[in-house]
């Protein structure tokens, strides 16, 4: 739906008003002619309802079935057959302004979703030969050079090779604070290049991309319908039939055994066309899952479809990883321990320039906690893939990684003591003997201890599942009141476990943010990632906190249950509404213009009632 079709709508309806006052207007002049009468609201109905008959016409001819927009310009033409031209003109008017809202639904839901990101470049500046040479990103390749200028969008996903600079990740992650990215790095397609000139290696087909990935998703979550809006549609097929049935009874059988005149079963047969149309209970679902679609984009959580809002309805159990999920998955220096034999100070300086050689996260978390504190020595560095850094200083030998060693007995009860709190302890070695060792402990997302707290609110059970030892587990189980808990996790023991939660509890949601969360996603009832996880726990999931917010769990709870309760109450209200109007039609209790008034007004307030999940 787009701007231009959302005024064309909402212009043709004005247009059908100011013929339908104007018609009024003639109507009550006792000299004007009827066929004047009878144009002025003819032109109503004819630009009102071209585009409801237009939309009628081409879904009968491609499902090869009628339905409610055919069924009510049946119904209007019946009415002007009568000879009640305005009630015919104020049907079609009715039933336009209510396709109007269900557009504007529509287009708001499409606004939201697709503002979850600013779209990557089309085109990228190509380094080739030392030139710059402006393609297609579709063009692009893996291992393709690109230069990103101050300014300009990053069109790929890839990495550093030159330069480095401040990035707006808004686009990807929702978060409007800059980071830091140099050289070996990842950077996202979409993000904001705000510092410098930097150029990026290509390592993803283009058409792979995390940005692109979600441009997809934003197209099949407003094509995927859930089972309730399945079920109506195949409803209003059939139901139509029905409805076309019952008027030719009326018009037919009672003034065939006497028992109304044919002008009077005619009228009666023309209201069963009115009142026992299915536009409010057609109307009960669609706009308020869109409307539910556009209020989660809108806080950036991307639900692919209305089908996993469905799913969320009766949760018992939320299983969560922690790195990335519970924590940051950014590590901080706890503690830093040392003999009470060595120079501390010279100690940590050692330990200070050599991991700020490293690239490693716990080697960055060190470094970064003794920046402003500790100078850089003037030594030489080695770095020994998968072990570590070492130094020779003062023919002394200084490591710091996973070297074999052994432990200064003073240390071994605090080792101990963090090993216990689930501290990850990197060794500081001197001539083969750990002479002090650096604590280190994810950090627990600021939110974690309230969505806890919030989900057993709802009697929903949270389970912490992870691959860390135990005591890391347990420690990060404690801090954010989660009871039941497993560590030492692989992938497949992940599966297992939600397969027995599944089993001994019902529905289960997995959140998660890595590779190894996957297996698990694809398993879960519902599946949740967190915005910077991997491209495959994106693609597995059924809902992405572009934002990366934990907080984000109990929103999404609470706009599932609030889009079922609105939902049924559409759904109880449109039947009974209909149900109503057609006894009182059967006993005679109403009229075409009272059946027209209550059957569009009714369609109107449930759509107005979905347009509320718009808020909050």
């Amino acid at each position: 739906m787009t701007k231009k079709q959302l005024y064309i709508e909402t212009t043709s309806v004005v247009i059908s008003i100011i013929f339908i006052i104007l018609g009024y207007i003639f109507q009550a002049i006792p000299s004007s002619e009827s066929w004047l009468v009878a144009l002025l609201f003819g032109l109503s109905f004819l630009i009102g309802g071209f585009a409801k008959a237009k939309e009628g016409i081409l879904a009968t001819i491609e499902n090869k079935s009628l339905n409610v927009e055919i069924l009510m310009i049946l119904a209007a033409l019946g009415a002007f057959i009568v000879g009640d031209y305005s009630e015919g003109a104020i049907l079609i008017l009715i039933f336009s302004i209510s396709g109007v809202l269900e557009s504007y639904a529509t287009s708001k839901s499409e606004k939201e979703l697709t503002g979850l990101l600013k779209l990557a470049p089309e085109t990228a500046l190509l380094l080739k030969n030392d030139e710059e040479i402006e393609v297609e990103v579709s063009k692009l390749s893996v291992g393709d050079q690109v230069i990103v200028k101050v300014g300009q969008q990053i069109p790929v996903d890839g990495k550093i090779i030159k330069g480095s600079t401040s990035l707006n990740q808004a686009a990807i992650t929702g978060e409007f604070v800059p980071v830091s990215r140099s050289v070996g790095e990842e950077v996202f397609a979409g993000s904001l290049n705000i510092e410098s000139t930097i150029i990026v290696e290509t390592m993803k087909d283009p058409k792979d991309s995390v940005v692109q990935k979600i441009i997809d998703f934003v197209s099949d979550a407003q094509e995927n319908k859930t089972k309730s809006q399945s079920f109506i549609d195949k409803f209003e097929k059939y139901y139509v039939y029905i409805v076309i049935l019952l008027a030719i009874i009326f018009m037919l059988v009672p003034p065939a055994f006497g028992w109304w005149s044919w002008a009077y079963a005619f009228n009666r047969g023309i209201i069963v066309l009115v009142v026992g149309s299915p536009c409010a209970l057609v109307a009960s679902i669609t706009p308020a899952m869109l409307s539910a679609l556009s209020n989660g984009a809108r806080h950036r959580i991307l639900i692919k479809g209305g089908t996993p809002l469905e799913k969320i309805i009766g949760l018992k159990a939320v299983v969560m990883d922690k790195t990335g999920t519970i924590t940051t998955g950014v590590p901080r220096v706890v503690r830093i321990e040392t003999i009470d034999s060595i120079d501390r100070n010279h100690t940590l300086s050692i330990l200070y320039t050599l991991e700020k050689q490293s690239d490693h996260p716990l080697a960055k978390a060190i470094a970064d906690h003794l920046a402003h504190e500790i100078d850089l020595l003037e030594i030489d560095t080695n770095e020994i893939s998968g072990r570590g850094m070492e130094s020779n200083v003062n023919d002394k030998s200084w490591q710091v990684g996973r070297f074999d060693h052994t432990v200064h007995p003073s240390l071994q009860e605090k080792l101990d003591r963090c090993n216990t709190l689930g501290h990850s302890n990197v060794p500081i070695i001197l001539d083969g003997e750990m002479v002090g060792f650096v604590a280190l402990m994810d950090t627990i997302r600021e939110d974690a201890v309230e969505v806890v707290k919030a989900l057993k609110v709802m009697n929903i059970e949270p389970v912490l599942l992870t691959g860390d030892h135990k005591y890391t587990a347990y420690s990060i189980a404690k801090e954010v009141g989660i009871e039941k808990f497993e560590a030492d996790c692989f992938p497949e023991d992940k599966v297992e476990r939600i397969k027995s939660l599944q089993k001994d509890l019902g529905k289960v949601m997995m959140i998660g943010d890595g590779i190894n969360d996957a297996p698990a996603l694809a398993i879960a009832d519902v599946s949740v990632a967190m915005g910077t996880g991997m491209d495959v726990s994106l693609e597995t999931a059924d809902i992405i906190f572009m934002n990366d917010r934990l907080e984000n769990l109990p929103k999404i709870i609470n706009l599932a249950k609030r889009t079922r309760r609105i939902t049924l109450q559409n759904i109880i209200f449109s039947t009974s509404v209909i149900a109503i109007l057609m006894i009182t039609n059967v006993l005679g209790l109403i009229e075409l213009p009272t059946g027209v008034i209550a059957h569009e007004t009714s369609t109107i307030l449930v759509i107005l009632n979905s347009l509320r999940l718009l808020m909050k």
